[in-house]
């Protein structure tokens, strides 16, 4: 892209050159005019000599008419401007109350608040310009100042008048509550993101809660209205002390016709009669209006309730590709009326003008805005910020996009501030055409539409990189394949044999498979929009599928069509995206894992947008780090949300690790890594949302020494071995090291609860937010069996207690058990706690002979349970002789003879470190570990393939023979012939 000088330099380099002639000249004669009175002359004469005044004073009368006009009219309200130094400072909307409400004072009457606000508007005008047109405030300055005099004029006016009408009319009353009515005012585009131009309209939305009855005010006679017409005459009178002319001019122009209906419809509308219009009847288009709306007149609570009713309407759950198609068509017919109208130099609605760099940050908006929250703003600046920051554009783009529009506002504002009037269209005089360019930065006219064209080239270069149709409408190519319409028996021919020329290997079950989906309840009940979606994605899918298991790969791929129908967004989100439709066809034929967990959680199809970050791991600091980012934006306790933010969060990464275990960018031994710092980052999640929700009701657990007591979750079997595959469940303990005997520290309004209640509820939430269907299912299964005492033992465990039992109940399985255990969550003090005594249990000294009998004993009452040993042609990978569960239990009952020796073999929990510190203690000959290290990598690879295929995990019984075999030979070794070291 052509590189073009940012905004704020070419302004201050104009700022220092010379005033063109024409220009100073013009300023002249406005001097002199200004000066006709004696007084006035002196006055000006006397400021003139200050040499920055005088610049900007030339500035200023030379480019806006309205500014030097005024200042002849009024010269007082300019020489009071001068004096006051409110030219020269920023105001925040606080300033703005404060002047407004002086400017109000003592006001009663409706004829006197449309006088104080047009007057009080006129001084507004004169010194936002100022301002503006001399240098002194930045482009955002200047739109907020804008926003802030309307939302207040708005606010201020509707303040003396609903009074007056109450008093009139009498006090709307809620009929369900029984609780006073006010009006809810909605500021829509430029006031909604605090962007309104120097002469813009107003666009506004009026609503109230609750239908009703007014109720007469005490003394009043007053007839009782409902509160619909109630509204209607407020709305009306607010309307007409803005908008209509008097002697003094105007506030602002308010246009209403952004309300449900249109300009049809109805003034005012109460809030149930607004959700059902947008549930409805919304169409896209408002929902690209509602982006920006936001409440500046109301009641707080009224607003808030407004806007969460209005949000589910604007901002989907999932990712709206289908967005776009209505953008795109909306600009198409803008295009086509500015070509009718010949509009090119309309800076606004013409290619590559401010409309279409609004259109790129709203289309962003609605389509992630539903997930990713903090894209849900108002404002422009805001928003596009947001957009890079959540990696949707790169930054660069958007830095160009934001100088183009910098610029295009700019000249927007210096061609209404010509003469106070709301047009975006380039002027065709010569001395305007001069001022526009001078207020631009430029030289000259010619040099100013060179700048303009770079930057609206830039402008129209990424809207069309957003919105370009990644398949036109004339590549119909694939007509012999779908839509399916006619005669069965002649569609099955013809697609057979197209399906063939395209190398379906098995042609006559593709074209069944693609005869039958088409003939389907789901399809046949399609609308408009979904079908023409459908149409557009089908050949893509079956020219995709063909080649290698083209048929499985169909089979899945349409049983993941048939799940999004009814969320018609996703059929757009792969029309839109090619390259995610390429991911999907890659991972869809190498898993059944990931096509199924695609199909039950459409969500995770926004995964597929990023190859870069869907095939890029992560490690434990930064899991925690995204989870922690991905709930910022959710409201604090707001329970439903987190978890289903969790659950996205899981299943997104598990798709991420199986998409880099399909394709080779992780190793087995990583594969688990991830998917285990997955489920310990989520655990600590849960632990630390259970444990805010319990304080808050019923205070911190107390101590005898002051310290907070720690909770913590330890990790057992695959979760504590750091072994997890693609669906384990977790195995977990949960303990404390509190004093049950003790309650919670209860604050004013907190119910105070023992100890034991508090950490027993706190492990009933944790397994909650774990594991509890919602609609995006359960982050985890959570298995509690290998507690103290099993499912008859307490939930949660007190340190104390966990060693008691270890000591004196604790089976020898439990013992074997506690070897590949580790604290995976919680507080820091309470797991050295636990990895100290967790030392001290597995180094006690053990009887050897009575220790392997009861070993042996446990692993043989297992195959005769679980093993696959019927079937002499399957070879389970886990239970069946010489697998994963004889590796286990040959280095559990190593490490539980010999620790008692050897201490440092209780510092792992994992089975390859395990097997090592064996070797290193003199307790494992390294060619046996070596043995039993390669075997157990090599099933553990096998598990996890067969996990991506959805399958169970067994092989054919001739696979893996030599690791097999040398598993059993050792297993004979050590566990039958008993040496002391094999």
């Amino acid at each position: 892209m052509t590189a073009i000088q940012p905004l704020h330099s070419s302004v201050r380099a104009a700022l220092e050159s010379p005033l063109p002639e024409p220009l100073a000249q013009l300023a002249e004669r406005r001097f002199e005019q200004f000066s006709q009175r004696p007084d006035q002359a002196v006055w000006l004469q006397q400021q003139r000599q200050q040499p920055a005044f005088a610049e900007q004073l030339q500035r200023v009368w030379s480019c806006s008419d309205y500014c030097a006009q005024q200042a002849c009219q009024q010269p007082a309200l300019f020489m009071a401007q001068v004096a006051s130094g409110e030219l020269w400072c920023s105001w925040q909307h606080s300033d703005w109350l404060a002047q407004i409400t002086a400017a109000l004072q003592g006001c009663t009457t409706e004829q006197q608040l449309g006088e104080r606000l047009r007057q009080f508007r006129r001084r507004a005008m004169m010194r936002i310009i100022w301002r503006d047109f001399a240098g002194l405030a930045p482009l955002l300055e200047t739109t907020a100042d804008m926003s802030h005099l309307a939302e207040l004029c708005v606010r201020q006016a509707l303040a003396l008048l609903t009074p007056l009408a109450e008093a009139q009319w009498g006090r709307p009353i809620g009929q369900e509550s029984g609780e006073p009515q006010q009006l809810v005012v909605l500021g829509m585009g430029k006031l909604g993101g605090y962007e309104l131009n120097v002469s813009s309209d107003i666009d506004l939305i009026f609503a109230y809660p609750e239908r009703g009855q007014t109720e007469p005010l005490p003394g009043s006679t007053a007839r009782s209205i409902d509160n619909q017409t109630f509204f209607i005459r407020l709305g009306q009178k607010l309307i007409k002390s803005l908008d209509a002319p008097t002697v003094d001019g105007f506030v602002f122009r308010v246009d209403m016709r952004l309300r449900p209906y249109g300009q049809s419809g109805a003034l005012v509308l109460n809030f149930d009669a607004m959700e059902e219009y947008y549930l409805t009847q919304g169409r896209e288009w408002e929902r690209y209006a509602m982006v920006k709306a936001r409440v500046i007149a109301g009641p707080e609570v009224s607003a808030a309730e407004l806007m969460a009713m209005l949000r589910p309407f604007v901002y989907r759950k999932y990712l709206d590709y289908g967005a776009i198609d209505a953008l795109r068509d909306l600009q198409h017919n803008i295009r086509k009326e500015v070509a009718r109208q010949q509009l090119d130099n309309n800076i606004k609605r013409g290619a590559g003008g401010i409309r279409e760099v609004e259109f790129i940050a709203q289309a962003l908006q609605i389509i992630r805005g539903g997930r990713e929250r903090q894209l849900q703003t108002p404002q422009l600046r805001v928003a596009l910020t947001e957009i890079v920051a959540a990696g949707l554009w790169p930054a660069d783009e958007i830095e160009q996009l934001w100088h183009g529009y910098q610029f295009l506002r700019h000249s927007e504002h210096a061609i209404q501030a010509l003469n106070d009037r709301q047009t975006q269209q380039l002027p065709s005089d010569a001395s305007d055409q001069l001022r526009v360019a001078v207020l631009a930065g430029c030289a000259s006219w010619p040099d100013y539409l060179q700048q303009l064209q770079q930057h609206r080239s830039v402008v129209s270069a990424l809207f069309n990189q957003l919105f370009a149709d990644p398949q036109p409408a004339a590549e119909s190519d694939h007509s012999d394949c779908w839509p399916l319409h006619g005669d069965r028996d002649e569609l099955m021919a013809a697609l057979q044999q197209a399906l063939a020329a395209r190398g379906y290997q098995s042609a006559e079950q593709a074209a069944t498979l693609l005869l039958n989906f088409a003939e389907s309840r789901a399809v046949d009940n399609l609308e408009r929009q979904p079908r023409q979606r459908l149409d557009r994605l089908m050949p893509k899918i079956i020219d995709g599928c063909a080649g290698s298991d083209a048929n499985t790969t169909l089979q899945r791929l349409l049983r993941l069509i048939e799940a999004v129908l009814r969320r018609s967004a996703y059929l757009a989100l792969l029309n839109e995206n090619p390259a995610a439709l390429e991911q999907l066809l890659r991972l869809c034929r190498g898993s059944r894992f990931i096509a199924e967990q695609l199909a039950r959680y459409p969500m995770l199809l926004d995964e597929l947008l990023d190859a870069g970050t869907l095939y890029t791991p992560c490690d434990r600091s930064a899991l925690r780090e995204a989870l922690h980012s991905s709930v910022l934006r959710i409201a604090p306790g707001d329970l439903e949300e987190q978890m289903n933010a969790l659950r996205y969060f899981v299943s997104a990464h598990k798709l991420r690790v199986a998409a880099c275990d399909l394709t080779g960018v992780l190793p087995v031994m990583q594969v688990s890594d991830y998917l285990t710092w997955l489920a310990e980052v989520a655990v600590e999640y849960a632990i630390e949302l259970a444990w805010q929700q319990l304080v808050e009701r019923h205070g911190e657990p107390a101590s005898d020494d002051g310290r907070r007591p720690g909770f913590i979750a330890v990790g057992y079997g695959k979760l504590g071995g750091i072994e997890l595959g693609y669906t384990s469940d977790l195995d977990l303990v949960f303990v404390h090291n509190g004093d049950n005997q003790l309650a919670t520290r209860a604050a004013a309004g907190q119910r105070q609860i023992d100890n034991a209640t508090f950490f027993t509820r706190l492990g009933q939430r944790v397994i909650h937010i774990l594991a509890t269907q919602t609609q995006a299912g359960s982050a985890y299964e959570v298995d509690m069996r290998l507690r103290p005492s099993g499912n008859s033992g307490q939930l949660v465990v007190s340190l104390a207690g966990f060693a008691k039992y270890q000591r004196e109940q604790a089976w020898t399985w439990e013992q074997q058990a506690l070897v590949r255990a580790r604290c995976v969550a919680g507080d820091s003090d309470t797991a050295a706690a636990f990895a100290e005594l967790r030392e001290q249990l597995l180094c006690r000294p053990r009887d050897r002979q009575a220790l392997l009998a009861e070993v042996v004993a446990m692993r043989d009452k297992m195959r005769q349970h679980l093993s696959s040993s019927a079937s002499a042609e399957q070879f389970d990978l886990k239970q069946d002789p010489g697998g994963i569960v004889d590796i286990e239990f040959m280095v559990q009952f190593a490490l539980l003879a010999a620790a008692h020796r050897a201490p440092a073999l209780a510092r792992w929990s994992d089975n390859i470190r395990l097997l090592q510190s064996l070797v290193d203690a003199g307790e494992l000959a390294a060619d046996g570990a070596a043995v039993l290290t390669n075997a157990y990598k090599a099933y553990r690879s096998a598990g996890h393939r067969l996990q991506l295929q959805g399958q169970p995990a067994q092989l054919p019984a001739s696979a893996l023979q030599a690791e097999r075999s040398g598993v059993q030979q050792l297993w004979g070794e050590l566990m039958v012939d008993n040496k002391n070291s094999i």
